[in-house]
């Protein structure tokens, strides 16, 4: 069974290629109706990565999101703390 990484959690996703790509095109197309209960906007971003396990450009989409985020996170903790921060300090400990 293929697994998922986000942030510090992981999601276990079916091994068939075709199951993973009905269950990514199923969560974007029905992420369009997220003004709908229940349904919501959420969904597209996590069938786009489930599609980024199968699809080169999408994995490459979503990897080039992961880096910005990643810089601008870095660069707002820069402004706010006047130093770098490691993730480490940014998680409570429970």
């Amino acid at each position: 069974m293929a697994t998922v990484r986000l942030g510090s959690r992981k999601i276990r996703v079916p091994g068939s290629r075709i199951q993973r790509v009905a269950i990514g095109i199923l969560l974007v197309c029905v992420g369009f109706l997220g003004f709908l209960p229940v349904l919501g906007f959420w969904m597209i971003p996590l069938g786009i990565v489930v599609l980024s396990i199968d699809f080169h450009p999408v994995r490459r989409l979503r990897r080039r999101f992961e880096v910005r985020f990643g810089r601008w996170r870095q660069s707002r903790d820069v402004h706010r703390f006047g130093t770098k921060r490691s993730d480490d300090t940014h998680r409570r400990h429970v």
